[in-house]
């Protein structure tokens, strides 16, 4: 036995139980019928024509029904004689590299076959303008080549700052279509300024570019599309503060204002930006947010597949497994962290050899008197809130809780012979 596991091998596990959290899980039944129906009523349509070539965007994160959403406006356009092509606009996302921000594609469900439109992917740009502190507005070049750019994007609340403009179409504009430069340029001044760049190179591309229309899309707390707007390109700078907010209220989070242990199954690009949602930890990379609950140990055991190696946001947790320190390529994680110049997402946190030595190092290292009684949360990644477990100690808490519902009964967690979760 290592020196590691001899000091971890006393210390005890809870047993855990299966809770549920209720919130507001209103979804649209068709999303598809909905995209048509919105495309329709907006008239944005009547702004193709014959022979228009179309760039539409297509980022980084795990929307639900992107590949739907991506082929609805892609049919849409099409059924006015337009000619759609798909450009990846995810700033520095995908290693930085044209090939692999196709991948990112494919991996999330969006090919060329799915889509019915070509793929067009490069990392070079075209400066189309300066906003009004100064900053270069950067476009893809062959998105700056199209005759019209069409945006779709899921508005959300940001894990590293607050303002009017957070993850949402502005931000797409101001980062995604302008690939790295434009992540870039954006990030150099920090996060203490990327609301203010966010809306002014936001707005200088709304007025240098053909945008035709935004397709602005908001989820639930179980990440199922709870509503879709299309916004016209003189609309957007205006209607999307709103959105922002209806996304903030409809966010999941966890009932619980202190925990010892959180236990995160898995973190991975896929499931956020930062590999986690901040705001559900409440932990940040940056002083300009706050909020969430206090918790003083965050364990992370796994890394997903759709995230390519990207482990970005395992800095801000504590413990990781072998298993995921494997999985984690620096190739695919360091440029965002490069790009955004927020290293503290990518830092290393202690590494044990398997999930029961990863939950052991968190109750070990709490601060707590008796670590029977530690407050411990396990779920399999922000994005998937509706049912966690909790120990024992929470239960109280539970019962009292009208978000809260206790959904089985208390059992010890189980591992397998290399000592991880089953």
């Amino acid at each position: 036995m290592s020196v590691v596991s001899s000091l971890l091998a006393d210390v005890p596990l809870p047993k855990v139980c299966p809770v549920r959290q209720k919130f507001d899980v209103t979804a649209i039944d068709d999303p598809a019928r909905e995209c048509r129906l919105k495309l329709e009523e907006k008239g944005v349509l009547d702004n193709v024509e014959k022979g228009m070539t179309v760039a539409v965007t297509v980022g980084s994160r795990g929307i639900e029904n992107l590949p739907l959403f991506v082929k609805c406006t892609v049919e849409a356009i099409k059924s006015r004689g337009g000619k759609p092509f798909l450009f990846p606009a995810m700033g520095s996302h995908g290693g930085a590299t044209a090939e692999g921000q196709r991948l990112m594609l494919e991996g999330m469900g969006v090919t060329e076959a799915s889509a019915g439109a070509p793929i067009r992917s490069t990392m070079e740009v075209v400066k189309i303008g300066t906003s009004s502190v100064g900053l270069p507005v950067h476009l893809d070049r062959y998105a700056s080549e199209a005759d019209g750019i069409v945006v779709i994007n899921r508005v959300k609340p940001h894990v590293s700052f607050r303002g009017r403009y957070e993850s949402g179409i502005m931000k797409m504009l101001a980062i995604g279509a302008g690939k790295q430069k434009g992540a870039e340029t954006c990030h150099d001044a920090g996060f203490g300024s990327m609301a203010e760049n966010i809306e002014s190179i936001g707005r200088a591309f709304l007025a240098n570019a053909n945008v035709l229309w935004a397709l602005a899309l908001l989820e639930n707390s179980k990440h199922k599309t709870s509503r879709i707007e299309v916004l016209r390109a003189d609309e957007i700078a205006g209607k999307e503060p709103a959105l922002q907010e209806e996304a903030k209220r409809l966010s999941a989070k966890l009932y619980f204002d202190q925990l010892d242990v959180l236990i995160i199954d898995e973190i991975g690009k896929d499931i956020g930006g930062t590999g986690l949602d901040t705001n559900v930890v409440g932990r940040y990379t940056t002083p300009y947010i706050t909020g969430g609950p206090d918790i003083t140990r965050i364990a992370t055991l796994d890394l997903t597949e759709r995230s390519h190696g990207n482990a970005n946001g395992v800095g801000i947790v504590d413990f990781t497994t072998r298993r995921l320190f494997d999985k984690m390529d620096f190739e695919q994680t360091y440029p965002n962290s490069l790009t955004s110049t927020v290293p503290a997402t990518v830092k290393l946190p202690m590494v044990l050899h398997n999930d029961r030595e990863a939950i052991q190092a968190a109750i070990k290292t709490c601060n707590i008197a008796d670590k029977k009684a530690v407050r411990l949360v396990r779920c399999k990644n922000t994005n998937s809130l509706e049912r966690i477990f909790v120990s024992e100690a929470l239960l109280d808490e539970v019962s009292a809780s009208g978000n809260l519902e206790i959904d089985g009964t208390p059992t010890a967690m189980q591992f397998n012979a290399e000592g991880n979760l089953f």
